[in-house]
């Protein structure tokens, strides 16, 4: 009993000398504040999962053949942004300033530390001002979609990461000398995005157009995307994640003021894309007939990207404004630049981050409670906010114009023609097709004018087309002529030139298909995961053309001259005789239903 009072008594007397010291560790909080560090790294994950919902926009609004290529560019923003902004890019745009234009270099995030009263440590800082600089990079993507290189995207990606990017952030968020006049960009409509819209507006246009996109008479054709709803789960994928985008900048939260503010900031940043939405759909109803599916989710982007730069200086009334706003900006700026400047942007990146980026920095100037021009009378506010805007899309624009002009005339920037049209899938990484296991195809492939024909079509359908058609004066026995199908298969890059050449011998119509299959040649050899793929098979373009006037001969004999090169999977022809054609329009029947004459205007 003496032993076990003797140790009981010891415990006690080392529990009461110890509760000084606990009690005293329990009062010493550290530097650093638990909760505003896990928000700044909460806001870093839902910035992060932005990239995902932009892979699935970018993806969803072109076609099938693009989609694998566009998800490698997205992984490539995320992973080459993070190398190279841990490397030199952040401390580029958060060093000690030069001069205001530019940070102090420490390479590999060595020695900068956060100030003395953030509640945050540094690497919590980096991770988050990172997942932005990836953001601003991955808007290159769908503006530059189904055409560029992918070795030129990645020096463009990296570079914009190294030197333009934190450039323009330093005079804003880094203490530069756009800070010291007093602009405000709060999480970024100006600093991310109209950075990324700017460079998509001189990528674009240096890139030039797709094949198909614009008629020689200089009217757009549409291109749909192959999957709007894989284009809506991004969209709402960045709405979500645009809550830790606007919201985490606090990099704070605690105290009641940051906590009202915050819930403003977050109310806001709903606000807008909702009315941008709304206002986008109405206003494409009006204009087109139906509401525009794809317009509407760019009207939603377009409100996100608006409120961004004002939504912790704005009332809800100002965030509905710049919705309102936004809504109507994004769309006649997608018809401007298509329609009017001819500068071909698959997902309206230049609109929604280029545009409305700009429009709604410079709104905050205006709706702002504290320096708006509607609030305070003077138009100080108004003025640096669109000296900030000038000054940055200025330097974006020549920086990006040198780069993109001198990768153009060294490595290049542009796929050639053939591997636009068989699809960067396959002429870029070596896939058949992202979705592996079904059947897939471009319901809508945009058109290739005879107009935009390259002169190589041109001339080869001049000397082809020895066959002419049959004169409309001419009299046919329609008794004895039979009515044929020409099925010609062959590989996409060469169609081009076949279509142009049957409309040289009065060929009207025809019947395109997008196809796979092989014959001896097996297809293309395809790697997933470092092992052979079993299944080859190739893309392929099967087209039926139905004649009675004009002979069979007269088309494989085209097709022969135009479709050989000597090797294998120059394709094949099959005629077959058709019982009857039957036309729906007027009920005709046989030679009389495949002589189509022009309808009335209006019909």
């Amino acid at each position: 009993m003496k032993s076990i009072r003797a140790s009981i008594t010891g415990a006690a007397a080392f529990v009461t000398a110890m509760v000084p010291s606990i009690a005293l560790a329990a009062d010493d909080p550290g530097r650093y504040s638990s909760v505003d560090t896990l928000w700044v790294i909460f806001g870093a994950c839902l910035v992060f999962f932005m990239q995902p919902g932009f892979a699935m926009v970018e993806s969803g609004l072109t076609r099938a053949k693009n989609a694998g290529n566009i998800a490698m560019k997205n992984f490539s923003d995320l992973a080459l942004g993070s190398i190279f902004f841990w490397i030199i890019g952040f401390s580029l745009m958060f060093g000690d300033t030069i001069g205001g234009f530019i940070g102090t270099p420490d390479f590999f995030f060595q020695h900068w530390d956060v100030g003395e009263d953030a509640g945050y440590p540094a690497f919590a800082y980096l991770i988050f001002q990172t997942v932005f600089c990836a953001t601003s990079a991955t808007i290159l993507s769908g503006a530059l979609a189904e055409r560029t290189k992918f070795s030129a995207y990645l020096i463009i990606s990296a570079l914009l990461c190294l030197v333009v990017y934190p450039v323009t952030g330093h005079w804003t968020w880094g203490g530069g000398w756009l800070a010291d006049m007093g602009f405000h960009d709060f999480a970024g409509s100006t600093v991310v995005h109209m950075v990324g819209g700017v460079a998509s507006l001189v990528g674009a246009y240096v890139l030039g157009p797709r094949i198909g996109k614009y008629n020689a008479d200089g009217t757009s054709n549409g291109i749909p995307g192959h999957n709007l709803t894989l284009a809506g789960l991004g969209v709402f994928i960045l709405w979500f994640g645009w809550f830790g985008f606007n919201g985490a900048s606090t990099v704070c939260a605690t105290g009641d003021d940051t906590l009202v503010s915050m819930g403003s900031i977050l109310v806001n940043t709903n606000m807008a894309p909702a009315v941008a939405a709304v206002t986008a759909m109405f206003v494409t109803w009006a204009r087109y007939g139906k509401p525009d599916v794809s317009m509407t989710m760019n009207g939603a982007l377009a409100g996100l990207v608006g409120i961004t730069a004002g939504c912790d200086m704005v009332s809800i009334a100002g965030s509905f404004a710049i919705g309102l706003i936004s809504g109507i900006l994004v769309v006649f700026s997608v018809e401007f630049f298509d329609q009017k400047l001819h500068i071909d942007d698959p997902v309206g990146a230049i609109s929604v981050h280029g545009a409305c980026g700009a429009a709604g920095t410079i709104l905050t100037g205006v709706f702002a409670l504290d320096g708006g021009l509607l609030y305070s009378g003077s138009a100080d506010m108004l003025l640096t906010q669109i000296i900030g805007v000038a000054a940055t899309a200025a330097y974006v624009f020549v920086a990006m114009g040198i780069i993109f002009y001198a990768l153009k005339a060294t490595v290049g920037v542009r796929v050639t023609k053939a591997e636009e049209i068989a699809g960067l899938d396959a002429t870029e990484h070596n896939l058949s097709s992202a979705y592996a296991g079904f059947m897939t195809g471009d319901a809508f492939e945009a058109p290739i004018p005879v107009g935009e024909a390259s002169e190589e079509a041109k001339d080869m359908a001049v000397e082809v087309s020895a066959a002419p058609a049959a004169s409309n004066d001419e009299v046919i026995d329609t008794k004895k002529t039979h009515i044929s199908c020409v099925t010609i298969i062959t590989s996409e890059e060469r169609f081009e030139r076949l279509k142009v050449a049957l409309e040289r011998i009065g060929i009207t119509g025809m019947t395109v298909t997008r196809v796979l299959g092989y014959g001896i040649q097996k297809g293309h050899g395809q790697m997933y995961r470092g092992a052979a793929v079993a299944s080859k098979l190739v893309p392929k373009v099967q087209i039926d053309i139905v004649v009675s006037k004009i002979a069979p001969a007269a088309i494989i004999n085209v097709a022969k001259k135009v479709l050989y090169t000597g090797h294998y999977g120059d394709g094949k022809i099959f005629v077959h005789t058709m019982d009857n054609v039957v036309k729906i329009r007027t009920g005709e029947e046989g030679f009389d239903a495949l002589q189509d004459k022009p309808l009335p205007e209006g019909k």
